[in-house]
Formats: structure tokens, C-alpha cells, sequence
């Protein structure tokens, strides 16, 4: 018997979903930052057993947009609502109630997870961060809620009970072949993973509108025997954080390229040299031809 399925992550920004995929995957293919936005995309991991294939599906994290950038990344969030044999529906503990609860998405979001007729399991997620009576207030409320999801209490950066979680997956997931090769570990091509790398040092390293200016586009990928030469542009809206992105001296660019230069050297498991380079494009986010050459 082999089981298949694919368990589609929902949530708010920063509850930690990237952080809980990555730890059940053992592989980091979802950057992970501090910041709300950082996934943009939806992102399928794939984990590969004997008997089973998990397709997990990584979404963004559910706002309310401001430009047709964030709309785009709440279409992925509709399209998750349709495809799913099991939703994961992931909180952070210390959440605070706030206005994008109120948003019509987040509203839709949870009153089909009401209605699944598939499982839904919900993941109390940063427990290390809080205490026994808050976990149990939660567990209490979401009980009332979602009387028939799965409550599982789970910190994903110290990997607590995920083991269970994965556990729990695997025995609601349905009978059925893989979904994809064997050897897979996601859908999206390496060129994407190189873009998302060289992003998620913009995103840890640039404070306020900056980071969320930015989009990388790899225009050259290629790969001789003991060495991968990589070319991008780092695109932003504005001249002001051309400058910025650069840094005196071009100190900025250059740790951004050290940085995810060791980080794809471990993902890729070679050689990298990495160029890159800054270009505006004004007002991209909000250009359905730019969304659309970046993959949107």
C-alpha cells in the first residue's frame, strides 16, 4: 500500500509555516526571516518514503493587499483552498487577534476549514515561547472552533513534535501513486531556490520598504565541472534603494553576495561564483507584465 497526498500550509505572516516545513522536510527550501511577506510564492516540498510521498504546499502568509504583488500572492493562498487531502493550519501561540483577522480572505480561509470534508489539522506552533495555561486557553477556543480538526502542539524551530505531526500526516493521507519522481524534493527549478536565497539576505538585512522593493531575476545559471556561475539582477522600484542595496563602497552588495554565495554552495553542493547586479524597474509590483516575467 502507498499513500499520496498533498497537506496545503495556511496561515497568518510569521507563524512559523516555512519554519515547520522546512523542519519536517529536513531541508530548506523556504527562506525564513523575521519579516511578514518573506514567501511570495507558493512552494511545494516534497518528502519521499517507502510507501508514501508527502507534497507539502507552502503558502504566503494571509494580509490584506495593498498592490497587485500581495494580490497575486493571495490567489495562491484561494488556489490552496481547493486542492488540499489535508490542511495545515498554522498559529502562533503569542499571536494577538489584529485588523487582518477581520480581512475577507482570513474570514474564508477559516470557514472552509470549518466545512473541510478533508482532514484538517491545526498546528499550535511556538509553544517554546509561551507557557501550559496559554497553551491550554488556545487549545480550549480552537477545540470550540474547529471541532473536528487535529490540534497538535508543536515548536518548529526546535522541532518539537513535529515527529508526531509527520506521524499524524501520514495516517490521514490517502492511498494513492506519487504525485511526482521519487528523487523530487519540490517543483520549483534550481533557478528559483538561487533567487530566494539572494532575497532572504535583502530581507535580513534591509530595514522598512526596502526589502519588499525587491525582486531577483537569474539570468545566467551555469554549471561546469567544479564550479556554478551564477549571474542576477537584484530589481528594486526606486533610484533611492538602488543606492541603498549597493551600500557605501558597494560594502552592502558584497555581503549580500558572500552570504548566499556560502548558502547555495551548501544547497548546491559545489562551487559557486555569484555576480550580481542592481537595476531599477520602477513600479513593478504593481505591473501585471513584471509580475508576470517574474513568475506571478
Amino acid at each position: 500500500m502507498h499513500k499520496s497526498g498533498f497537506v496545503n500550509i495556511l496561515g497568518k505572516p510569521n507563524a512559523g509555516k516555512s519554519t515547520l516545513m522546512n523542519a519536517i522536510l529536513g531541508e530548506k527550501l523556504s527562506i525564513i526571516t523575521a519579516k511578514a511577506q518573506t514567501t511570495r510564492h507558493r512552494i511545494m516540498g516534497i518528502l519521499n518514503g517507502e510507501d508514501y510521498q508527502v507534497v507539502f504546499s507552502d503558502t504566503p502568509g494571509i494580509i490584506r493587499p495593498n498592490y497587485k504583488l500581495q494580490e497575486k500572492m493571495m490567489s495562491y493562498v484561494e488556489e490552496s483552498l481547493t486542492d488540499a487531502d489535508i490542511f495545515l493550519f498554522v498559529l502562533d501561540i503569542n499571536d494577538r487577534e489584529s485588523a487582518d483577522d477581520e480581512s475577507e480572505l482570513y474570514k474564508k480561509v477559516q470557514q472552509r476549514l470549518q466545512s473541510s470534508k478533508v482532514p484538517v489539522i491545526i498546528a499550535i506552533n511556538k509553544i517554546d515561547r509561551s507557557d501550559q495555561e496559554k497553551l491550554e486557553k488556545m487549545n480550549e477556543l480552537l477545540r470550540q472552533k474547529f471541532p473536528e480538526a487535529y490540534i497538535v502542539p508543536v515548536s518548529a524551530l526546535e522541532k518539537f513534535n513535529t515527529d508526531y505531526l509527520l506521524k499524524l500526516i501520514l495516517d490521514k493521507l490517502p492511498e494513492s501513486p506519487p504525485y511526482y519522481d521519487k528523487e523530487d524534493i519540490s517543483d520549483k527549478p534550481v533557478r528559483f531556490f538561487v533567487a530566494e536565497t539572494i532575497r532572504e539576505k535583502i530581507l535580513l538585512y534591509y530595514e522598512k520598504e526596502v526589502p519588499y522593493s525587491v525582486e531577483v531575476a537569474v539570468n545566467s545559471f551555469k554549471e561546469a565541472e567544479d564550479i556554478i556561475r551564477i549571474q542576477a539582477d537584484i530589481l528594486v522600484a526606486r533610484d533611492s534603494q538602488k543606492s541603498i542595496i549597493i551600500g557605501k563602497g558597494g560594502l552592502a552588495l558584497k555581503r549580500i553576495g558572500t552570504e548566499a554565495r556560502l548558502d547555495l554552495e551548501k544547497f548546491l553542493g559545489k562551487k559557486v561564483f555569484l555576480e550580481l547586479f542592481v537595476k531599477v524597474k520602477k513600479d513593478w509590483r504593481d505591473s501585471d507584465r513584471d509580475l508576470k516575467s517574474f513568475g506571478y
